[in-house]
């Protein structure tokens, strides 16, 4: 049911297709690009439901308030708490490594206002536990939502940042002066 309601409402009423050529392993890290809209939350949302996925993702821990905060981790959100001294990303690491199925989404900028320094925690996560990224772009122009590349991270964070922001520079969100590659 829930399926065939966000299928509809994606697809049929809003017009949305999907590009994605990329079979989907049972561990990886979803990098989603460019994020300049709350908008791009509810299509992530749409398009799993859609397609019968589920994924979690990490939020701000201000969003999490009573009744948001239960229906956002019945979704599969993550706070994030940017003040606490213990390491997320370490968490994270180590919780992909002991699951037989781990599907993090994570937005690179970390903002949905400009920011050409994206965060790197989705790359070390994915590089401390030995899995892949998957590259989904958001692209309000063509209405597409698109996954043709997997990186598997060599270590070399320069060089993959760079080919990761490469693949993403003609993709155009809803709000484009916002997106920084």
């Amino acid at each position: 049911m829930w399926k065939t309601i966000c299928r509809r409402i994606l697809y049929r009423q809003w017009g949305w297709k999907t590009k994605v050529t990329i079979k989907h392993p049972d561990k990886y890290v979803l990098c989603l690009a460019p994020h300049t809209t709350n908008w791009d939350f509810v299509l992530g949302q749409l398009y799993a439901g859609a397609e019968g996925l589920t994924i979690n993702f990490l939020m701000k821990k201000e969003w999490f308030f009573w009744p948001l905060g239960i229906w956002f981790r019945k979704l599969g959100g993550i706070p994030v708490w940017r003040d606490k001294k213990t390491s997320m990303t370490e968490r994270l690491i180590q919780t992909a490594k002991e699951s037989k199925v781990f599907r993090l989404c994570i937005t690179p900028e970390g903002t949905r206002s400009y920011n050409p320094e994206w965060k790197r925690g989705f790359y070390h996560i994915a590089y401390g536990a030995g899995i892949p990224i998957l590259l989904y772009g958001i692209d309000f122009e063509k209405k597409e939502i698109v996954c043709t590349k997997m990186i598997v991270p060599s270590g070399d964070i320069e060089k993959d940042l760079q080919e990761i922001k490469a693949y993403y520079k003609d993709f155009r969100g809803k709000h484009p002066e916002n997106f920084g590659y």
